[in-house]
């Protein structure tokens, strides 16, 4: 299956600062005081120890990252190395839900760097605020959130550089007496109280390291990933180690650590003793950088694993749909909403042992999964190789189960639940499917209706041939002729039977002329006769009696004398908002083989994909999706016309079927260009979808749309997809100009 792909627009700095910049967020600032209230001044050696253990994994990630760099992640690695199960699922949602857990510490970190300008700050509403702005950000495009993390990441940068520089050289900064006050560097009286406080503040500290991961949920973004995704992993590690122990050791060598503990303004608590004033309103303000920083990064990588599970068909499939910049905003959306609930809960410390019990979990799996990957494809092409195989995995993932054991009870339990609530989900959704399968199955036909107008002036045997093969793919849907009668016609009161027994013998001629197809697709068929003021009435009077109309098809005129009446009858039907509709421009159908579907970027175009689908399904036909696209663009431009046309598509149908083709065709004239298509290729029908721009300039679908409907070699069917008004309205405000 071919999948969806992002645009590859991060460069190296971007991912680097990126990887550096969103783990020097506000773990450093909000959970050294934490961490002193542990471990005492040991939690530097805590830091220290958590750094070093990271870098196991993070050369696994660099192997697994550029052997497979695509978006998701640890997901990605797992679901390779054993199948799209159970596990999978479980490892790539608990990378999700730790990632938004992460980004509302963050912007709860955040909120408290701000409190320090502002005191009495209500603390949860500015977190709130802080994730909706970068909700807001990341739905504009990843190259806007990688040029704000390079800024960012400039400001925190400097701001370590003059805190830890400061912290070591200015008089009332580091000293060793006050980082061990009493001459004591463990807080226990025993190796194994010491030992088990060491770890207890490795796994609370853990998750301040793993902000590399974001670079590999995102290599399908990545610029020249197989150079830069190790570069940027391994930079990314070595600054952050650096930083983190030595702006530790600054915190607890300034105050002494029984004075810092608890404390969630530790760095700007510190940096008031040796550089009062500036360093205080420098830290404070690197603090709301930095949290800003996590959030932004943590928030990317918990959108593209929700994208990545919805692309696999194991969260719903709206959350996979992108925007013109290319981005997954309905996953962004709801990783936005999600992580200003959980935001309410405002406790810094138990936010942090579940972030780091779900990332733990995450990377023990990606892990494991790299000594299978390497035993179940051992020629498969590996950029960069993981050094001292399977040392490295093996020891990543003791590392990581150690670490899990020394988290905190409450976390632990509540990773348990949401890896119990997550394998209910699992289930019960493979339930669901099953029991819609089989009771779409065992649903009584007729249920819902495609209504078919007749006309007496045309043959229609192409449409209903059209009309059964679709109602054959919705299984509980029925055909309707409609015969509408006009009033104007009627003859008095006195002598009416006649006309109406002549009516009524043509029901009867209609059904023996299109029963055939009935019967030969097992699909209900029926014929209706009403009485209206003119065609278009007596359609929407119709839908207003019985509204279960799925589908409504009207047939194209022959005669021109008749194309005015038609186009007010088509303008009636768009502006009463009722219900789907096509029109049908027949010029021969012996057969339905191959299928031809421009794809623009309209809203009818989707209709029209999941018709063409359809159909093409019930005849055994192949579908051409061709996107128009102007000459000599260059690449970046070409590959994004191409993962357009397959967004469209995958969108509708959440897979590029067997039976389709897709491909772009340079010209400058779009509605020539297909018209061209149908001259020079054997196409029986042609479907597309109205233009946005119809009814205009005494058009009825746009004067594109129109022109291939009318000069095209095989038959067309013009697609209308309804929509609500108020949404109409609201998408095109919205909609590019």
């Amino acid at each position: 299956m071919v999948k969806r792909t992002l645009k590859r627009q991060l460069t190296l700095v971007q991912v680097i600062m990126l990887g550096t910049a969103g783990t020097l967020g506000s773990g450093i600032f909000i959970l050294t005081g934490h961490a002193a209230e542990v471990a005492g001044p040991a939690a530097v050696l805590a830091v220290i120890i958590a750094g070093l253990l990271s870098f196991s994994i993070a050369l696994n990630y660099s192997e697994l990252a550029t052997t497979y760099p695509e978006t998701g992640g640890a997901m990605t690695y797992v679901r390779e190395a054993w199948g799209k199960g159970l596990l999978a699922f479980l490892v790539g949602s608990m990378d999700s839900i730790s990632s938004t857990f992460y980004c509302a510490l963050s912007a709860v970190g955040f909120a408290y760097s701000l409190s320090i300008f502002i005191p009495g700050l209500p603390i949860v509403p500015v977190a709130i605020a802080a994730i909706l702005l970068f909700t807001a950000l990341n739905i504009l495009g990843v190259t806007n959130i990688g040029n704000i993390q390079l800024v960012m990441g400039g400001v925190l940068i400097f701001a370590f550089v003059i805190y830890i520089f400061g912290g070591f050289i200015l008089p009332n900064g580091f000293t060793l007496s006050t980082l061990m006050p009493d001459g004591k560097f463990f807080i226990g009286d025993s190796f194994w109280s010491n030992l088990i406080t060491i770890m207890r503040t490795v796994a609370l500290i853990y998750a301040l390291y793993v902000g590399f991961e974001v670079i590999a949920d995102d290599a399908e973004e990545v610029k020249n990933p197989i150079r830069n995704i190790p570069i940027a992993i391994m930079v990314s590690l070595v600054v952050i180690t650096v930083v983190y122990s030595t702006a530790s050791a600054v915190a607890m060598g300034t105050i002494p650590w029984y004075d810092l503990a608890g404390s969630e303004t530790a760095l700007s608590d510190t940096v008031a003793k040796f550089l009062p004033g500036f360093g205080v309103m420098l830290i404070a303000a690197a603090g709301m950088v930095g949290a800003l920083t996590s959030v932004n990064s943590s928030m990317l990588s918990a959108t593209r694993e929700t994208f990545t599970l919805s692309r696999d068909g194991a969260w719903p499939a709206f959350l996979q749909r992108l925007n013109r910049a290319r981005v997954p905003f309905m996953a962004i959306l709801l990783i936005g909403v999600v992580s200003s609930m959980i935001t309410g809960i405002g406790l810094v410390n138990f936010l942090s042992y579940i972030t780091s019990a779900g990332y733990l979990f995450v990377l023990f799996c990606s892990n494991l999964s790299m000594i299978t990957l390497r035993k179940k494809y051992p020629d498969i092409h590996r950029p960069f190789k993981a050094p001292l195989f399977p040392l490295t995995p093996i020891v990543a993932s003791f590392t990581c189960l150690v670490v899990i054991l020394f988290s905190e009870i409450n976390a632990i339990l509540f990773m348990a639940g949401v890896l119990l609530l997550l394998m209910l989900y699992y289930y019960g959704w493979i339930g669901f499917q099953a029991y819609r399968e089989a009771h779409s199955r065992s649903l009584a036909p007729g249920r819902w209706r495609l209504l078919v107008p007749y006309f007496n002036s045309h043959d229609m045997k192409g449409m209903i041939k059209i009309g059964t093969a679709l109602a054959e793919a919705e299984k509980d849907l029925n055909l309707c002729l409609l015969l509408v009668a006009n009033k104007g016609d009627q003859p008095a009161q006195e002598s009416e039977e006649e006309p109406f027994a002549l009516l009524r013998r043509q029901r009867k001629i209609l059904m023996k002329k299109f029963i055939q197809y009935a019967v030969e697709r097992n699909v209900p068929m029926y014929t209706k006769m009403i009485a209206a003021d003119s065609m278009a009435d007596g359609i929407i009077n119709e839908i207003k009696n019985d509204n279960n109309v799925r589908l409504l098809m009207l047939m194209a005129p022959e005669d021109p004398h008749t194309i005015k009446g038609y186009k007010a009858t088509v303008k009636k039907l768009i502006d009463a908002h009722f219900v789907n509709f096509s029109v049908f421009h027949d010029r021969g159908i012996q057969q339905l083989k191959r299928i031809l579907v421009p794809v623009s970027g309209g809203y009818h175009i989707r209709l029209a994909v999941r018709f063409a689908n359809d159909i093409a399904n019930q005849e055994g036909a192949v579908v051409d999706y061709v996107r128009i696209v102007p000459p000599g663009e260059d690449e970046e431009k070409k590959e994004d016309q191409v993962a357009h046309l397959q967004e469209v598509v995958m969108t509708e149908l959440n897979q590029i079927p067997s039976n389709a083709a897709l491909r772009t065709i340079e010209a400058t004239d779009i509605a020539q260009s297909i018209i061209d298509l149908t001259h020079t290729n054997s196409y029986d029908l042609v479907i597309i979808g109205s233009s946005e721009e119809s009814q205009t300039q005494g058009s009825v679908f746009g004067y594109k749309v129109d022109t291939i409907a009318a000069k095209a070699d095989c038959s067309v069917l013009v697609i209308y997809h309804y929509e609500v008004p108020a949404a109409s309205w609201l998408r095109r405000q919205f909609k590019p100009r």
